[in-house]
């Protein structure tokens, strides 16, 4: 899609290290990895309830005549 190819993945890993530093660089990705952890906590959560809350029957309106 974008066709990012080795030299712009090292001239991007070079910014990244001159703009955070060696030392800020694996706080930064446990930050990023407690927040992917969290998404998927989350949409698991969301997909367990959708999967495991039974569905209501609808109910039937009365037919006329009939009680």
């Amino acid at each position: 899609m974008f066709g990012l190819g080795t030299p712009e993945i090292i001239l991007i890993v070079i910014v990244i290290l001159v703009l955070f530093g060696a030392k800020k660089i694996p706080e930064l990705m446990q930050g990023i990895g407690k927040g992917v952890k969290e998404f998927k906590k989350a949409t698991t959560d969301i997909e367990k309830e959708i999967t495991e809350t039974p569905k209501k029957p609808e109910s039937k309106p009365n037919e006329p005549g009939t009680k």
